[in-house]
């Protein structure tokens, strides 16, 4: 399930965005969910409903799990219709999917993130004495190698890599305790549905639910925005595009981009791209910090504002990931380049 806008106004605009193939989505009859017994799995596949209906109907409940639920009811064959939603609440059915989301963002953004590693690794070892300035405040201090920036960046990404793998495996869980939290529905098979439930989304299983306890919105934002915006990508990328100015003239794209009225330019447009990503990310984070308190069993407002800012993070660190890894793939070093700006300062650096 996509999370949507928090706002009426953003699930109309979702609405008209998605209506012409929501509506053909939605003329599939329930008929092709099959009609084994109790299971109905065969039912719950986003392209046997209308997801612009869904979106347009979200608005009189204030979350699009509402009319889902009705329509998965309707789709599904009697008996096993009563059991469609049993026990759970919205919160639940949105939580998870959010877990869902991230579990699997996670996998292309490590990949993108251990693949930058192995090429700073790479250029650690082979740069071990490429002299070059060390700058400190944008200036000339003393010198260094490009091999011991190199190893400053693989440190960055390493660690960046733990704690998403960490956070990944231990801090995604699922959401499940029904209307407020107790599981009162399901009596005392509450706890062992909860555990299967955990078991066939490869989610963890919390110890309680987790409605207005949101630190794992935290972790999550945490863990990604320091990835990106607030440590590793951003970092890495600051660096590229400020050691790519002519001025410098120590490292160039090997693609890099044109400008539309300067043929001489060669633009660090993947760094670029890289550090637009990473920019937004920390804003994004905050937002989510920001909405933590949350009252009671079930919070408003607080709740509904943490949908959009939390797949735009992932949205933005994972592109990020991707254009630091394009860039440091065709990294061209200009070994040269960089003695002779150590030489600049006349022997004092």
């Amino acid at each position: 399930m996509r999370l949507r806008s928090a706002t009426p106004a953003g699930c109309r605009r979702d609405a008209r965005r998605r209506g012409g193939a929501g509506r053909r989505a939605g003329r599939r009859g329930p008929d092709q969910c099959g009609r084994r017994g109790g299971d109905f799995s065969a039912c719950c596949k986003a392209d046997l409903f209308d997801i612009g209906e869904l979106g347009r109907a979200a608005t009189g409940s204030g979350n699009p799990v509402v009319p889902l639920v009705k329509a998965l009811t309707n789709a599904v064959p009697e008996p096993a219709n009563r059991h469609v939603h049993r026990g759970a609440t919205s919160q639940d059915i949105l939580d998870t999917a959010s877990m869902l989301v991230a579990s699997r963002a996670l996998l292309p953004l490590l990949d993108d993130l251990s693949a930058a590693a192995s090429m700073c690794a790479d250029l650690a070892q082979k740069h071990q004495h490429t002299t070059m300035a060390g700058r400190t405040l944008l200036q000339q201090a003393l010198p260094t190698t490009f091999g011991l920036l190199a190893a400053t960046w693989l440190h960055g990404l390493d660690t960046a890599v733990d704690g998403l793998v960490r956070l990944r495996k231990t801090r995604l869980a699922i959401q499940f305790g029904g209307a407020a939290g107790t599981l009162a529905s399901l009596g005392e098979d509450g706890v062992r549905v909860a555990a299967a439930m955990a078991r066939r989304l490869e989610l963890a299983e919390p110890v309680l639910p987790w409605h207005t306890e949101r630190t794992r919105i935290a972790d999550l934002a945490s863990a990604t925005a320091t990835a990106a915006g607030a440590g590793a990508v951003g970092t890495i990328a600051k660096d590229i595009t400020l050691l790519a100015q002519t001025e410098v003239g120590e490292v160039s794209e090997a693609a890099g981009g044109g400008s539309s009225t300067l043929p001489h330019k060669q633009n660090p447009i993947a760094a670029i791209a890289a550090l637009a990503g990473a920019a937004q990310a920390p804003g994004l984070a905050s937002t989510l910090l920001a909405t933590m308190p949350q009252e009671y069993e079930r919070a408003a407002g607080n709740w509904h504002a943490q949908w959009r800012p939390l797949t735009d993070l992932l949205r933005v660190t994972g592109s990020a990931a991707f254009w630091l890894r394009t860039s440091l793939s065709g990294l061209n070093v200009h070994s040269e380049r960089m003695r002779s700006n150590v030489d600049i300062t006349g022997g004092l650096c």
